[in-house]
């Protein structure tokens, strides 16, 4: 009789009851750089500090989101030669990496006063942060949904 063929296991390392912990922390960076994105907009049009001070605090939760979920998919990736084997591995850590940069220093630059924490600098970088963020969001649906990765068996 033939053994049966086993697909190779993706398993994640960073894991609480068997739940992969990346993945439930991922949304909130999504959410809060897209938000900030969002109130930067809306200051740009009203030049109410209000939204400023939102979009800086809203990049400041998801910086800090987003390297809890970076550490967590950074164990994972580490953890796991298969998982850094993925095509899609490489660039989703990248993206992510740099995303994790632009809204440090986006961040830096919302720490100024009045319309200069926004315009233009600050807008730019909400824009190109929320540009990359379906592009990574995709690789990292295809590590999981195509590859497995992370996928508790």
């Amino acid at each position: 009789m033939r053994e049966p063929i086993r697909e190779p296991i993706l398993r994640p390392t960073a894991q609480v009851a068997k739940h992969p912990i990346h993945p439930m922390l991922v949304p909130i960076p999504i959410v809060c750089f897209v938000g900030a994105l969002v109130t930067d907009i809306v200051y740009a049009f009203t030049a109410e500090m209000m939204y400023a001070d939102f979009s800086a605090w809203l990049l400041l939760v998801g910086i800090v989101f987003g390297v809890l979920a970076a550490i967590a998919g950074l164990i994972d990736f580490l953890g796991n030669r298969l998982i850094r084997q993925q095509t899609p591995a490489w660039p989703h850590l990248i993206g992510n990496l740099a995303v994790l940069i632009l809204a440090f220093f986006n961040n830096l630059i919302h720490t100024r006063d009045a319309w200069t924490s926004v315009m233009p600098v600050g807008l730019i970088l909400s824009i190109v942060t929320v540009i990359i963020l379906p592009v990574t969001g995709w690789l990292g649906w295809e590590m999981v949904y195509r590859h497995g990765a992370g996928a508790v068996r």
